[in-house]
């Protein structure tokens, strides 16, 4: 699994076979488990929603599609359009109207249901999905406002 530190060092060469990254200062040392960094739990699950925005060829689209994988922050899912690195899209989840803007993180393989696309939500949005198993990671809902 990747496993990776940094830590500041002083020089802008290669010191005992670990990589300095000068512009950063930062040197790779000891290992980390990426996956205790990440934001939010990883939750399997199908859920339809509907992509739109414009592709790659500045066309305007609209899409019915399905996930792979959720997180609060985001997700993975299929999509058969040509799009781009940190093009922004609109999801909207038919079942409750919402929508969140995203920005795509990662392009994967094509396949004949699309290609894998992994979305990052521009606002934080757990219960987009609408989840009911949320995983202790995700934060809570809003608190309802009261009319006074």
């Amino acid at each position: 699994m990747g496993r990776v530190t940094l830590q500041e060092h002083g020089t802008d060469s290669l010191i005992d076979g670990k990589l300095e990254v000068p512009q950063h200062r930062l040197i790779m040392t000891e290992a980390v488990d990426i996956d205790k960094i990440r934001r939010s739990t990883r939750v399997f699950m199908r859920v339809r929603v509907v992509a739109a925005g414009k592709n790659s060829d500045k066309r305007r689209f609209r899409e019915t599609c399905e996930t792979i994988v959720i997180n609060a922050h985001g997700g993975l899912l299929y999509l058969n359009q040509p799009l781009g690195m940190d093009a922004v899209i609109v999801l909207t989840n038919p079942f409750t109207q919402e929508e969140q803007e995203c920005r795509i993180v990662f392009l994967g393989d094509a396949n004949d249901k699309g290609q894998r696309v992994g979305l990052e939500f521009l606002t934080p949005a757990p219960h987009f999905w609408g989840v009911d198993f949320v995983p202790t990671d995700w934060p809570p809902p809003p608190a309802p406002v009261r009319a006074s």
